[in-house]
């Protein structure tokens, strides 16, 4: 699929009105964005996996996992039934970290910071609840797939 199509399935896809479509160049970032993106798409997943959880009000114990797409939605038949909005907001930045090198042709996972993050729950003995901490990761499709239904 050109350039030209894509980008008019994406405006579509957000629904853009005519004037904000006509304000998607084919020669500026977001354009080469959508591109890249609809070409890794198709092949990445993003992980989060938990590595520790202790004393968790939504239930996570290590090993449960949040599948997004490289986008940043979360995938919700591959996600926990209870989302924590203080642990999923923090999967905001590396995620795009990710979405970035993926659209650059780098190494998703080769990001330096934040492959790990905690909730924002400091911990009873910071006089909070409990704490879950994950790892961020970027995966093949197909190697997820191939592992089941649960993705293990």
């Amino acid at each position: 699929m050109d350039r030209t199509e894509l980008l008019k399935r994406f405006t579509i896809h957000l629904g853009y009105s005519e004037a904000q479509a006509a304000a998607l160049a084919a020669d500026e970032p977001r354009a080469r964005f959508v591109e890249a993106l609809g070409t890794v798409g198709a092949e990445y997943l993003i992980l989060a996996e938990v590595l520790r959880a202790e004393n968790c009000n939504s239930g996570y114990v290590p090993g449960d996992r949040f599948v997004l797409d490289v986008a940043g939605n979360l995938i919700s038949k591959r996600c926990p039934q209870r989302l924590c909005v203080f642990l999923v907001s923090q999967l905001a930045l590396p995620v795009a970290l990710m979405n970035e090198r993926l659209c650059a042709g780098l190494e998703p996972s080769g990001i330096f910071f934040m492959r790990q993050v905690h909730c924002l729950d400091t911990g009873a003995a910071c006089k909070g609840y409990g704490g879950v901490l994950v790892e961020i990761s970027a995966i093949r499709r197909r190697d997820f797939l191939k592992a089941g239904p649960d993705g293990k």
